[in-house]
């Protein structure tokens, strides 16, 4: 897949062969699991979402259905739409599930309080049977900066949105991404005592744009779609036959209490246009070329690029392996 800066960019430069590209993916998951890794199969965190559906789908046909554990991991936020798009996946496939409720364990670490004591600094009033979410400013839609928002809504129904502080926000996300943390924890432990190995779901999106917690669900032993664009798992998705409900289910983060897009909460731009914009840059395609087909004006895809760098840099830590004050040389016999 190639196109210079004269490129006329439009959704079919993300077509792929779904069959080709199964076949290729299951292919590496084989070499990857008895060769690499030396395990025996896959642990798959499912969320009912298309990442973790299809991540899952390619483990099957690799290994076998009986080689793929799924685990489903809610918690007092989770929309109960995930388990049950979940539990759907994982009769289609036919492999074996464990549900690990993980709000008691979120309760202990005090990952609730420590939220809401963040949230009650800048809405007093907020309490525990409130509901909330963070929200990012549109930069494609004109806003100059990807500010973050807080949305609270009270028990009667009233909404409101709110400009959090630096240190309220970033102690939100630091509870939330106690979330993450302790699936990752549960999928390792189930690979630990069966022999396998931990399927990671990022696409290239969330991979690339460090969509991810670190040491949480950024934290696995292979990831088959972080080379693929959101688009190009959907069309893998159909090819695996992915169960329709779960093929037309909105993207979402599944972490905060009221419903939550990814776009809002991350890229602040739809999936589909991200996709193209995010091509577009990393094959030096002009911001009027990507226009054409994104959806959004020039001047929207030029913020969405300057977004993209001031992602990559601010998350390139997710990526590295720990520092080491002197290389470590690695003996293998």
């Amino acid at each position: 897949m190639s196109a210079s800066s004269t490129t006329v960019i439009s959704p079919e430069v993300l077509r792929i062969d779904a069959a080709a590209e199964s076949g290729r993916i299951e292919a590496w998951i084989r070499e990857s699991i008895s060769q690499k890794l030396r395990r025996r199969g896959v642990v798959v965190g499912l969320s009912g979402g298309i990442d973790s559906s299809v991540v899952a789908a390619l483990c099957a046909r690799a290994l076998g259905a009986e080689r793929v554990l799924g685990v489903f991991m809610p918690e007092l936020d989770s929309s109960d739409d995930s388990l049950r798009y979940g539990e759907i996946l994982a009769r289609s496939l036919g492999i074996p599930t464990v549900l690990e409720d993980i709000g008691p364990i979120l309760q202990a670490s005090g990952c609730y309080r420590r939220r809401d004591e963040a949230i009650r600094t800048v809405v007093p009033e907020y309490r525990s049977d409130w509901k909330c979410k963070l929200v990012l400013s549109d930069v494609a839609g004109g806003a100059q900066y990807a500010i973050s928002s807080l949305v609270v809504r009270s028990p009667e129904g009233i909404e409101k949105k709110v400009r959090l502080t630096a240190q309220a926000y970033s102690q939100i996300v630091a509870a939330s991404n106690f979330k993450q943390r302790t699936r990752k924890m549960l999928e390792y432990f189930h690979a630990d005592r069966l022999q396998f190995a931990v399927a990671g779901t990022p696409n290239r999106l969330e991979y690339d744009q460090g969509f991810f917690v670190k040491n949480g669900d950024g934290a696995a032993d292979l990831k088959p779609i972080a080379h693929l664009y959101k688009t190009q798992v959907y069309q893998l998705a159909s090819y695996l036959s992915i169960p329709e409900e779960i093929q037309q289910r909105p993207s979402t983060t599944d972490t905060f209490s009221l419903p939550q897009s990814q776009e809002e909460f991350y890229f602040s731009v739809p999936l589909e246009s991200m996709d193209l914009c995010l091509f577009g840059k990393n094959h030096g395609i002009s911001a009027s070329e990507v226009a054409k087909d994104s959806g959004i004006d020039p001047q929207q895809v030029e913020r969405v690029y300057a977004s993209i760098d001031a992602k990559r840099r601010a998350t390139a830590y997710l990526q590295l392996a720990p520092l080491l004050a002197e290389e470590i040389p690695q003996v293998r016999h």
